[in-house]
């Protein structure tokens, strides 16, 4: 190859190189499948799909986004937010998105790690002193409530909450020694709380047994809400002051709030639970009827870093771009690549990944699950894909190799929510053509 061929080849890839960077720096845009390798005769199978879940009575509806190398290729609504007066279920609606809060409270302490604020191995017990001389729960009496407990072998550090290996419980939806250990002590999973300070129950929550030796296991815990304490302190503001001027601002993010506005309220997606018969009913009230289903237009000052946000699907699709882009989005940069790096490998080593019982074979970063190798070949998702849901039946992945994420948001419980879980992944993947 002459000297021209080979100066004309590395300006080819150079321009190339540079007019990717820049495509992965702007905005989200609407492109046809095939501009980003999928098949649109392919995606029809998944709009008939997802018709046919309301049709089934699987769901009342639910919305999809997917996008790839930047471009949105599919942004749908199916199915009715009142199925009794047939109105539509809006794709801008604004859904309680629950645990995929988490995403966002990951992103905001590591972007106070960048800056300096603290360490990832600092004990929390350095920033709430509650945390001190910690313990762990040895026995249980269920009768009375009592336990007994022993030492903490370490302390708890900031890398064990962000990821799950802190020996924290969830309250309401942990085991019943955790649920009745945080109700005795009032310590809430935070969603709707509006009578209790967030200060006084982090700090109550450090005086109560861990469940496990920190970084000896995996557990699910409330470990984002003492994250979004930590933010508030490392910050100086409330978490919902940061959330905004921090990160939805920048992005451009203009419909996600611990608070949904008065004049967006009538945007609220009902929620819905459904039985075995496949009968579908709206609820005003869940968890038994301790939870008010209203409660992103209730004014509230309790800022749950794991489970307080409503946003929209679009909204959250702005987020998980700026993630694939290696932490910047429309020429606005919140994280370095490294720090996405960090957030989304395996931080949990050889421990296992155990929800409700099921022990999986992917692991768990900051905040996110991730798919291994092995893991991989359960589902047609690339290992290093990386995910979260909602309680609420909203759910998302990102998957690097595929330069791909997608977002499903149904708001309902149910059954029904499974059988859509078990079609929409392999339905999404079968469109992909190049």
């Amino acid at each position: 190859m002459n000297r021209c061929a080979i100066t004309l080849l590395i300006l080819f890839a150079f321009t190339s190189y540079e007019c990717s960077s820049q495509n992965h720096s702007k905005a989200l845009t609407l492109a046809a499948p095939e501009a980003v390798g999928f098949s649109a005769t392919r995606l029809a199978r998944l709009d008939s799909g997802m018709s046919n879940w309301v049709k089934n009575n699987w769901v009342n509806g639910s919305v999809a986004l997917i996008a790839r190398k930047g471009k949105i290729v599919f942004y749908k609504s199916y199915g009715y937010n009142d199925p009794n007066k047939r109105e539509p279920l809006d794709k801008t609606g604004i859904f309680r998105i629950a645990s995929q809060t988490k995403a966002v409270t990951t992103v905001a302490v590591m972007m106070l790690w960048e800056e300096g604020k603290f360490s990832l191995d600092d004990p929390v017990s350095k920033f709430i002193p509650s945390f001190a001389n910690q313990r762990v729960l040895e026995s249980f009496n269920a009768q009375d409530t009592t336990y007994s407990s022993v030492p903490a072998k370490r302390p708890v550090t900031i890398r064990d909450l962000l990821a799950h290996t802190s020996g924290i419980g969830y309250p309401a939806i942990g085991t019943p020694e955790e649920n009745a250990i945080y109700a005795k002590y009032n310590v809430t999973g935070g969603t709707g709380t509006r009578s209790l300070k967030l200060s006084e129950t982090v700090s109550r929550l450090g005086t109560l047994p861990l469940f496990f030796q920190p970084g000896e296991n995996w557990k699910y815990g409330l470990n984002h809400d003492v994250l979004g304490y930590l933010v508030e302190l490392w910050s100086g503001m409330s978490l919902e002051d940061f959330f905004a001027r921090r990160i939805f601002q920048p992005l451009g993010m203009k419909d996600t709030y611990f608070n949904v506005p008065k004049e967006k309220a009538s945007r609220l997606v009902n929620f819905f639970e459904s039985d075995s018969a496949g009968v579908i009913r709206k609820q005003d009230r869940f968890f038994g009827g301790s939870l008010d289903m209203n409660y992103p237009l209730q004014k509230k000052d309790y800022f749950s870093g794991g489970g307080g946000l409503s946003s929209t699907i679009y909204d959250y699709a702005i987020l998980l771009q700026m993630l694939l882009n290696g932490g910047e989005y429309n020429g606005v940069r919140l994280l370095a690549r490294n720090t996405v790096r960090m957030m989304t490998t395996n931080q949990i080593g050889d421990l296992f990944v155990n929800i409700y019982g099921i022990k999986s074979e992917n692991k768990f970063g900051f905040g996110f699950s991730i798919i291994t190798e092995n893991g991989s070949r359960l589902g047609p998702s690339q290992p290093g894909t990386y995910a979260w849901g909602g309680l609420f039946g909203t759910s998302y992945w990102v998957d690097p190799k595929e330069d791909m994420f997608v977002i499903i948001y149904r708001q309902m419980w149910g059954p029904g929510v499974g059988n859509t879980d078990r079609q929409f992944r392999p339905l999404v993947y079968q469109a992909i053509n190049d």
